[in-house]
């Protein structure tokens, strides 16, 4: 097509969008027509206007293409004017199926997120359309997501690139810790409906040109694939019961053809020919790890050679003989052959990543490190040479030129968990390396300077937060050895506790002050005022432990702490004296949350933790109230009390499992269970709503999720795209048609209102 040709479609496109968007309603609450939710975003993209003006944020609240982050990563000429479109980039992933109030709280706190003037609390002036969102964003100092080229549903175990015939890269093969076996385009959706292929987790995946994809599972069986389809090809290709597979690879013994090979954890090699599937017996080492990683490689006279691992060390295995070639510092995790034959490179746990080759016989060359466990190696081309990117286990990247193993100067902080699978895909520019984590996200990445080469970010995880529970409202995060509070009322900031490492807070009010009380990593806990910096009263020492938990309990000599250790004990002390007034050790292993209840004559403290039991505590007579719920939910992270109209007392456990579940205390029977699909859940907490309602707020690994207590009807989903560890919240007495909400997590920390009768 001509460039007058390429204009003028252009032009068509750019009218179409501008008079498509006129016809988007303002109001959010009113739905689109079906044909603007599907296309404009692409008619906006395609006449080089995909802006905030031609994509409103009222029409993302419907937007049904799920291309926007596609489109937007695809550039061209265009519109500067896109901060509402990048915030909700950086959501879509995590966004399907969700219904449009909640797109748009989501959207407005993201954008919020996303605005440089979020640490000033002053919110960019939003359009009216999203002003009526449930949400408001009072203060938030989280990292905006990088953009996520898909989400999936479990775990990411393992990547491999499909490619045709021609060697083109078609198709991208994801398996997961389910035994689930996704096939996607290169842009991150979908080509087929998920295959079930394992029992256990897929622990490796192998393409082999003409679009056949080689699935090994923890379930001790090997599959295959068509992606061209997503059929599944043969079922059982190889299976040996009660084992696992740890490896594949490629393998081509001397005058023969290529065979794949499969390492299982009773030590055995199979070998099958990936045409015809059969057995091929073939010579081949007896392995002694049962976590063995087998890699084939091509030798300087065009012969091939097997390597495998046994822990520390890679062994090389002739067709006859095998011997130890190289010892590494850590158990080898991934080898990998390098474009240069008979050389390969080798991570370890010990974080590093190092260069072999078989022809030196003294191992191990070049060496480059990780500040973490090395966790996967990937092939990929830089300013069109051969190049590494290396991957770990604090969910960092680097890249690497070859052969001398130099770094590109910069660390990529890829994952909020470590990164267990890459695969790259090379392109017409540059190539792009596809690394997914234990975060359930896959992200793309350029393999360029500007990507890999930025200085390395300090980021440093949220590890406790509170909220004071009455004005001024203090919001105290604990991050970096320091302790900031942001008074939400007089938009100011203060740094306190320095040098110290704090793993759980809270605000009691003692002898007439409030102050901070905050449980040290030395296990001690200590309270000091936030005016001045100082320490208030004595030291509250007794646990043997860092302290998980801290809230204030009521008593008639004031208000109380009480404590829940990684030691086991839950302790109530008296912070005025440093007096330890009651101690309760009998949860088996560390308590993880404490909820506190106070009604009709009752003051209760609940504790719940790694053991998967909740007790409730009578703190006016010290001693347990009913008897122990034996829930059945994993790890209990987080509890909150629920007081229903008809009566009783329920207590609400957030699981490791991902339920949300409702326990009669008294009985230690399940009332109700509430699911969201969205993973571990980290914390829950009771929100009160007008007409004696309550609703409960339950965070998972990507959203926050509101149920209405009694009903158990889904109210809201603020989706974060990250996990939330921490939720509180407290009731403003000035204005009891709102609440404030406190969530923390792996991106930070953010206080929102929520209006109840939005919701």
């Amino acid at each position: 097509m001509s460039d007058t040709a390429d204009g003028r479609n252009t032009e068509i496109h750019r009218q179409i969008a501008a008079a498509l968007a006129d016809l988007v309603p303002s109001d959010p609450g009113i739905p689109p027509h079906p044909y603007l939710r599907r296309h404009l975003a692409e008619h906006a993209a395609e006449g080089q206007v995909l802006d905030d003006e031609h994509v409103p944020p009222s029409l993302l609240a419907w937007e049904s293409s799920s291309e926007v982050r596609r489109l937007l990563a695809a550039g061209g000429a265009g519109s500067e004017r896109r901060e509402w479109l990048r915030a909700w980039a950086a959501l879509e992933p995590f966004a399907r199926g969700v219904d449009p109030v909640s797109r748009l709280s989501s959207l407005r706190l993201a954008r919020y997120t996303s605005a440089p003037t979020t640490r000033s609390s002053a919110e960019p002036v939003p359009p009216p359309s999203i002003s009526a969102a449930p949400v408001a964003p009072l203060w938030s100092d989280c990292a905006s997501p990088a953009p996520a080229w898909t989400a999936s549903p479990k775990e990411v175990t393992s990547l491999a690139t499909v490619k045709n015939a021609d060697g083109r890269a078609i198709a991208v093969a994801a398996g997961d810790n389910a035994g689930t076996l996704r096939i996607l385009r290169l842009d991150g959706r979908l080509d087929h409906v998920p295959l079930s292929v394992h029992s256990g987790a897929v622990s490796h995946l192998v393409a082999l040109d003409g679009g056949l994809v080689i699935s090994a599972g923890t379930d001790g069986c090997v599959a295959a694939v068509n992606a061209a389809n997503g059929r599944l090809v043969r079922k059982v290709v190889v299976c040996r019961q009660r084992t696992w597979v740890g490896s594949l690879t490629l393998y081509r013994p001397q005058g023969g053809l290529p065979l794949l090979l499969a390492a299982f954890s009773d030590r055995t090699i199979e070998a099958f020919d990936p045409g015809r599937f059969l057995s091929h017996p073939v010579p081949l080492p007896r392995l002694q790890d049962r976590s063995a990683v087998l890699c084939g490689i091509e030798m300087p006279d065009g012969s091939c050679r097997l390597l495998f691992t046994e822990r520390d060390t890679v062994n090389c295995w002739d067709g006859r003989t095998a011997a130890v070639h190289s010892r590494h510092e850590g158990r080898v995790r991934a080898v990998l052959a390098l474009p240069q034959p008979g050389r390969y490179a080798v991570a370890d746990e010990s974080g590093r990543v190092s260069l072999c080759d078989l022809a030196d016989v003294r191992g191990a060359g070049a060496v480059g490190v990780h500040a973490a466990p090395a966790t996967a190696l990937q092939l990929t081309s830089y300013e069109q040479r051969p190049a590494l990117v290396s991957a770990a286990g604090d969910g960092t990247l680097r890249l690497w030129r070859l052969p001398s193993l130099t770094p590109i100067d910069g660390v990529l902080p890829a994952h909020t968990a470590p990164v267990t699978a890459m695969t790259c895909v090379s392109g017409d520019g540059h190539d792009r390396v596809l690394s997914g984590g234990a975060d359930r996200i896959v992200r793309s990445w350029t393999v360029d300077r500007r990507t890999f080469g930025q200085p390395p970010k300090a980021w440093n995880h949220v590890t406790a937060s509170a909220l004071s529970p009455s004005p001024p409202y203090l919001l105290a995060a604990a991050r970096a050895s320091r302790v900031i509070v942001k008074d939400l009322t007089a938009n100011r900031q203060r740094t306190l506790l320095k040098g110290h490492k704090i793993t759980a807070l809270a605000w009691p009010h003692v002898r007439g002050r409030l102050l901070l009380a905050a449980a040290l990593n030395d296990n001690t806990i200590i309270c000091v005022d936030p005016e001045t910096n100082e320490q208030a009263d004595r030291t509250m020492t007794g646990h043997h432990l860092p302290v998980h938990a801290l809230v204030t309990l009521p008593s008639a000599e004031g208000e109380l702490l009480a404590s829940g250790s990684a030691d086991g004990q839950l302790c109530i002390w008296q912070p005025s004296t440093g007096e330890r007034v009651a101690r309760f050790p009998h949860h088996q292993f560390t308590v993880r949350c404490l909820a506190t209840y106070q009604g009709a004559g009752a003051n209760l403290l609940a504790s719940g933790g790694s053991d998967g039991n909740v007790r409730v505590w009578d703190a006016d007579r010290l001693r347990q109230h009913g008897r122990t719920i034996k829930c059945d939910q994993d790890i209990i992270n987080d509890l909150a009390f629920i007081a229903p109209d008809e009566g009783g007392l329920l207590v609400a456990a957030a699981g490791r499992d991902g339920t949300l579940k409702l326990w009669d205390t008294e009985t230690a029977r399940p009332v109700r269970q509430l699911t969201c699909s969205d993973g571990e859940l980290g914390a829950v907490t009771a929100v009160r709503l007008p007409l004696e309602r309550t609703a409960l707020a339950a965070a998972g690994k990507t959203s926050i999720h509101l149920w209405d207590a009694a009903s158990g009807r889904h109210l809201l989903q603020i989706v974060t795209g990250s996990p939330v560890c921490s939720l509180k919240t407290v009731q403003d007495p000035r204005d009891v048609a709102t609440s404030i909400l406190l969530a923390s997590g792996e991106a930070g920390t953010m206080a929102l209102r929520l209006h109840h009768n939005r919701l």
